[in-house]
């Protein structure tokens, strides 16, 4: 992969993993300072062009995927996306923040919050199934955000995306200490350097988290179908520990650790669910697989869906058992289940608890780091970010450069970062995702340029306007308000069905799905939106301030790099295929000029 050649008598140069700067900007733009200055100066017209400009199926599938010059090995089956998905998903979420929240926000109705989250992750399962089956390509939510809310919003989202694995991948890798140390007898900080001059939240650096996150680098680039048989084994293993916590867990039940089931109200169930959203991250990972995917439509709906049944199903059950194991005030923060056992005179079992739970967070760094490469290396196809991101190793059939740079990344904050900070804002920039999914899937369903009305198209903007204000709306008011008040609610929740109705009723579906739709449109994916703008309206300020802070250095990006290398590539893309000039190909819109 490092070895330039020739093709041709022109001496076409076919990069391999070369560093040149063509590798990073090739585009027009930055070809001198001359250049630059002049796209800084053409930065409004060309972000209104971004803004308004969409991608279509055809292009996602064909022309961006054809970028990456090898293509990705077509060699999963439902079956590994199944185990894929249950690797993906049950990890540190289950295996830690369950004690954390028991304990410290919702008491035993924790079961409750982890319904609430499986809800809305299972809402947003089926959105991401339809585009997955429609257009599988190994962007994802990336992908399907820019064939229906354009280039722009794509960005915003492809940039919580990278966080969002990075962060969850940096989370995992410290709670993969937690119970390293719990197997060898010790406290995590043991194996820990603490500095006490840093803050406490990124003064405990895990240099283990380190080595473990290196060591899944490299599985993940040597193959895919590799690493599938990886998690299908460790999977494996993980499920038959699970069956062992809640087999005999439950024969150590005390009902009496119930008795005050729901200590902290109803809020704390939902600021609970906030944060345990984190626990059911990853399922996204697998619908970026659908470019491998033997049959996309009728693998990626059973895998995704399956797993989504099982893991749901999973966390329900541990909850119960650990409140019921112990009352909810003694629960250890860093390594629950382990220590519950110990609790009940069962010493031996936390071994068995600790190996079961560093299997589970080993598979899920692994579908991780697998899942995470494919979306940058999507976004790289695009040149929003360096094209160098987009190759993929001809051998392997992986993007290597994209996962490695991902996984540096996540070795880093890893490193550094204490977990309560990565897991709120972790969960912000998920549900922000599922929510802006769920809105491109109504966008899917009802517009389509060219066939869908003036009239139809303004009705739409209207209804989706007050879905979202109205969820706004709800989720402001129940994170500013007491816990008695719920007089807003009377006016929130009736406009939300109101324009949830006025949509089924008065707005015709443009498009039906070919393979796989979601049912129940617009009901289920308006009550995904509401759902996941309520759970954010649970997460506190300080993670809202870093979020806000990550979205300042996203579009200082955009502005001063991304916008104009991804208007250059769309704009070489259109002349190349009318040869008169560029015509907005991406969108659809071809002007009478060049027919």
């Amino acid at each position: 992969m490092g070895v330039d050649g020739a093709i041709g008598d022109e001496g076409i140069r076919r990069r391999g993993c070369s560093c040149t700067k063509d590798d990073f900007l090739p585009e027009e733009s930055f070809r001198s300072w001359a250049n630059y200055v002049q796209a800084l100066r053409e930065t409004p017209s060309r972000f209104m062009d971004r803004v308004l400009t969409r991608s279509l199926d055809s292009t996602e599938l064909q022309e961006i995927k054809a970028r990456s010059q090898h293509e990705m090995k077509k060699n999963l089956s439902w079956w590994d996306l199944i185990w894929f998905g249950i690797g993906a998903v049950i990890g540190a979420g289950i295996f830690v923040l369950t004690g954390l929240q028991a304990k410290e926000v919702a008491g035993p109705a924790v079961v409750l919050s982890y319904v609430v989250s499986g809800v809305s992750a299972m809402l947003s399962v089926f959105c991401y199934t339809e585009f997955a089956v429609e257009i599988p390509v190994a962007g994802g939510s990336f992908a399907y955000l820019r064939v229906e809310l354009g280039d722009f919003m794509a960005f915003i989202a492809a940039g919580n995306i990278l966080l969002e694995y990075v962060i969850g991948g940096a989370a995992v890798a410290r709670s993969w200490t937690s119970y390293f140390a719990t197997l060898c007898n010790h406290q995590p900080d043991d194996f820990r350097i603490v500095v006490h001059s840093m803050p406490e939240d990124y003064g405990h650096l895990d240099p283990i988290a380190v080595v473990v996150v290196s060591i899944i680098c490299v599985l993940a680039v040597l193959s895919t179908k590799g690493s599938s048989r990886f998690n299908y084994i460790a999977s494996i293993i993980h499920v038959i520990v699970i069956l062992f916590i809640i087999v005999v867990g439950f024969s150590k039940a005390d009902t009496k650790n119930y008795s005050n089931f729901s200590p902290f109200g109803v809020r704390g169930i939902f600021k609970s669910s906030a944060v345990l959203f984190f626990a059911y991250v990853g399922f996204d990972a697998v619908s970026t697989m659908a470019e491998e995917t033997k049959n996309p439509g009728r693998d990626i709906p059973v895998g995704l869906v399956g797993s989504m049944v099982i893991t749901t199903a999973a966390y329900c059950l541990l909850a119960v058992v650990l409140c019921l194991m112990q009352p909810f005030q003694q629960i250890d923060k860093d390594a629950p289940f382990s220590v519950a056992f110990e609790a009940v005179g069962m010493s031996w079992a936390k071994y068995i608890v600790a190996a079961g739970a560093l299997k589970g967070m080993t598979t899920v760094l692994l579908v991780s780091a697998v899942g995470q490469a494919r979306y940058l290396t999507h976004i790289a196809r695009t040149h929003m970010m360096p094209p160098w991101l987009a190759q993929v190793h001809p051998k392997t059939g992986t993007p290597v450069n994209a996962t490695i740079v991902m996984l540096t990344a996540t070795a880093i904050i890893g490193f550094f970062t204490d977990l309560g900070v990565l897991a709120e804002l972790l969960s912000i920039s998920t549900l922000f995702i599922f929510m802006l999914v769920a809105l491109a899937l109504l966008v899917r369903r009802y517009y389509v340029s060219g066939e869908t009305t003036t009239a139809d198209r303004n009705k739409l903007i209207t209804c989706i306007v007050l879905i979202l204000g109205s969820s706004i709306a709800t989720a402001t008011y129940w994170g500013l308000s007491d816990n008695n008040d719920w007089i807003a609610y009377v006016i929130t929740v009736p406009i939300w069905f109101l324009a949830t109705l006025g949509l089924r009723v008065f707005v015709p579906q443009a498009r039906n799905p070919k393979l796989w739709g979601v049912p129940l449109v617009p009901w289920l994916p308006s009550a995904s939106i509401a759902i996941n703008i309520f759970l954010l309206g649970s997460i506190d300020g300080p993670s809202f301030i870093r979020f806000g802070i990550w979205t300042v250095v996203l579009l200082l990006y955009y502005f001063f790099l991304g916008l104009h290398a991804s208007y250059d590539t769309a704009k070489e893309s259109g002349e190349n295929k009318i040869g008169d000039g560029w015509k907005k190909v991406e969108e659809g819109v071809v002007s009478t000029e060049a027919k």
